[in-house]
């Protein structure tokens, strides 16, 4: 927990509105029934035995979000403790709270009684509040620490922000919400696609239920239905094909939706490939940090996500890989939705060493170094991984993982390979890339590599699809719309829009096509916006400019599409 850090007066265009993120925040098991506590909490921080008052903070932004108004700094070893009344109208039913994500240590009491607690910062959680609530006015006490501990998922947060490393957040950034359910209720439900069907998993509620999809009704008893689809729409990018349905389950009924899509690995003409829907696919892809200037991990308003989108989707590109951050479930919604294709990165914990996980490596030295790692790391990491696949199964537009990036937090060969074994059986419904970029040796489905600082020129193996994770990086700064006015973190410096779109053009004519003749079938250009220091971004950081020349890209995509022979609209 940090002092603001500011140095350019950047805002972004979006509204926050009367209470900000005021939409119900899980798509694929919805209710109708929904109560925000999102809006003005009061602040304090218990400092050593001293409680100080802050004032008022916004949620769901971050304490170190520029966007909230108080101006006391908050130190590293605060705990913060949010406060607010609400009113409610209590039923005979269950009342449940849910947090979209708090980092880190958490801690919940409701009219001042315990409710429970959790750990970690990038997964949602939830607590039966029936018994703690009360008719009329409430209080509720939420208590936070975050010492960005090794131990736990942090991403690209760092305390001494800079470069590729940016400003840590710490508090309540997702929403938090009540509902009420009956007192058997639907917790979740699983949704496994294929070609021409789908198989639900429905988890709680009664023994009989009811589906209901395209005005029919199936009766189904226990937890599984499989249900065929006539005349089947496949889920594409080009395509994105949604079905939706709902399932009654005695006095419980939840919307939801579906997409019939399948990820799996193929070879054509020798080459293998990653396929969707068992044809070749090539990703045209981005980077994407997911930060925005005003709210940090939080975007003022929901729609900053989809703009993002669309705006890439509008340059060509058909695939964003999610860096090193787990999203509020609207940001997949949206890609399911508008069609855009996810490869999402697991979370890492554990150190970084520049000179093992950056320099080696841009050498070309990439056998890695084995590192153990403490038991505690190796559970927070697994569990969270885990948390992680189960919380995005339902996403049809997810259809990659990547378990370890550059190495941060790898440990020894024998303990990764055991990782991807556990992940790929949980979930064998995507591919995993298991040490993106580099260090080699380790079991995956993918061959990934990063390429920086020199031409994209390497052998590919005939047997694995090949993945180009990273490249590029070039940045082109513009003042005024960027974090700082002197420091600028990028891979090549562009000195205006003509330059910057010819460089990318020049790479990815000279460099990207060729690899695609030898079984190149995905590319992940950093990045979809300019980050803090970093301004090697499509976007500016405040969303207001696309710097390349959008004519130029677009031509660049179809010119791509076109060498793979990949039909685009």
């Amino acid at each position: 927990m940090l002092k603001k850090p500011r140095t350019v007066n950047l805002n972004t265009d979006y509204e926050i509105g009367d209470i900000p993120h005021n939409f119900y925040p899980r798509p694929h098991l919805k209710r109708d029934s929904f109560l925000t506590l999102n809006g003005e909490w009061d602040l304090s921080v218990l400092r050593g035995n001293n409680e100080i008052l802050i004032g008022k903070v916004l949620v769901p932004f971050p304490v170190e979000a520029p966007i909230q108004s108080f101006s006391q700094n908050i130190e590293l070893d605060d705990k913060l403790i949010y406060k607010r009344s609400f009113e409610f109208k209590k039923t005979n039913d269950k009342v449940l709270i849910h947090f979209g994500a708090v980092d880190c240590e958490t801690e919940v009491f409701i009219n001042r009684r315990r409710v429970g607690s959790h750990s970690g910062g990038y997964l949602p959680f939830s607590f039966d509040i029936t018994d703690y609530i009360s008719e009329g006015e409430n209080e509720i006490c939420v208590t936070v620490t975050d010492y960005t501990d090794p131990d736990e998922l942090y991403g690209k947060q760092k305390k001494k922000r800079g470069g590729m490393w940016y400003t840590p957040i710490s508090g309540i950034w997702q929403t938090v919400w009540l509902e009420e359910v009956p007192e058997r209720y639907i917790e979740r439900i699983k949704i496994t696609p294929s070609l021409d069907s789908v198989r639900l998993e429905v988890f709680g509620g009664s023994t009989d239920k009811r589906l209901i999809f395209e005005g029919n009704e199936y009766t189904f008893s226990g937890n599984e239905f499989v249900l065929k689809i006539e005349s089947p729409v496949l889920w594409t990018p080009e395509n994105p094909h949604l079905y939706d349905f709902s399932i009654i389950s005695g006095e419980d009924k939840i919307e939801s939706y579906f997409a019939l899509r399948e990820v799996t690995v193929g070879k054509k003409n020798g080459q293998s490939y990653i396929l969707l829907n068992g044809e070749p696919y090539f990703f045209h892809g981005l980077l994407d940090q997911g930060y925005f200037p005003d709210g940090i991990y939080t975007p003022k308003s929901e729609k900053a996500f989809l703009d993002d989108i669309l705006r890439m989707k509008e340059l060509g590109f058909n695939m964003l890989r999610k860096h090193i951050k787990i999203e509020p479930d609207i940001f997949y919604y949206y890609c399911d939705k508008y069609g855009m294709a996810v490869f999402q990165d697991m979370v890492n914990n554990g150190k970084y060493s520049f000179f093992i996980d950056t320099a080696l490596p841009t050498l070309n030295i990439k056998k890695g170094l084995g590192r153990k790692r403490s038991e505690k790391k190796s559970r927070v990491f697994i569990e969270s991984a885990k948390e992680t696949q189960d919380l995005l199964y339902n996403h049809p537009s997810v259809v990659y993982y990547t378990i370890y990036n550059e190495g941060w937090g790898q440990p020894e060969k024998r303990v990764v390979d055991k990782e991807y074994e556990l992940l790929k059986e949980l979930d064998p419904t995507r591919s995993y890339d298991t040490a993106s970029g580099w260090f080699k040796g380790v079991k995956s489905d993918v061959q990934s590599e990063h390429v920086y600082f020199k031409k994209v020129d390497y052998k590919v193996d005939r047997n694995t699809p090949c993945v180009l994770s990273e490249f590029g990086g070039y940045s082109y700064k513009v003042m005024e719309h960027s974090f700082n006015l002197d420091k600028t973190f990028g891979y090549k410096k562009c000195a205006d829009k003509g330059s910057f779109t010819a460089d990318l053009e020049n790479l990815y004519t000279n460099e990207i096509l060729p690899m695609i003749d030898k079984g190149l079938c995905a590319s992940v250009l950093t990045q979809v916006s300019d980050v803090e220091d970093e301004t090697n971004g499509l976007l500016t950081y405040d969303r207001r400019v696309i710097k390349p020349d959008a004519s130029h890209m677009q031509a660049v995509s179809k010119a791509i599409y076109n060498r793979f022979g990949q039909k685009v609209k």
